[in-house]
């Protein structure tokens, strides 16, 4: 499983975003529909993020990402927006398990961040567990847990679920229709 896109990268201000500066506060309890999301997210860290978000698909900042509330909403703003995948040096824990269960990758690598720079093409792979930089520079990262890579190929826990219940009930049917086909 391999993500590729041009990079967004924060160098100044980049640790310890939060998420109320990710996704404000005064969209909380607001029913946004997620084709709308990207207008506002990150709208006070940085107000032109929703059309940089646009040209680039892989966003690189400090530590910490993601600290504060534990709003979904602020993982699901970034995916909305066109991110494809989050690279920092560490995320707080409540934000890096939501953006696993929405299906969005999130590496944390001290490496990478050193390595990466605005503008710059990346491609990660997964699997392997490497992000190659302009075509060149590879540098391993931790592999994900098969499952995880599962929920991130579904596009999320929910959709896993879904498309478990899914298999689940075909082969119950294929089940059901074998047992009758032997009578």
């Amino acid at each position: 499983m391999k993500i590729s896109g041009k990079v967004l990268k924060y160098k100044s201000n980049a640790d310890d975003i939060n998420t109320d500066v990710i996704w404000p506060g005064k969209y909380t309890y607001v029913q946004i529909p997620k084709e709308e999301m990207h207008k506002y997210a990150m709208e006070t860290y940085d107000p032109d993020f929703k059309n940089k978000a646009k040209s680039h698909q892989i966003l690189v900042v400090g530590k910490n990402l993601g600290c504060g509330s534990s709003r979904e909403q602020a993982s699901e703003c970034l995916k909305y927006s066109g991110i494809k995948a989050i690279i920092a040096r560490s995320f707080a824990r409540i934000f890096y398990r939501n953006s696993i269960n929405i299906g969005l990758p999130v590496i944390e690598s001290n490496e990478a961040v050193d390595a990466i720079k605005n503008e710059d093409d990346v491609e990660i792979d997964l699997v392997n567990g490497e992000i190659i930089i302009n075509n060149d520079n590879k540098i391993k990262i931790s592999k994900y847990p098969e499952f995880v890579l599962q929920l991130i190929k579904d596009d999320g826990l929910i959709n896993h679920i879904k498309k478990e219940n899914e298999n689940n009930k075909n082969n119950e049917n294929n089940n059901i229709k074998n047992n009758n086909d032997g009578e």
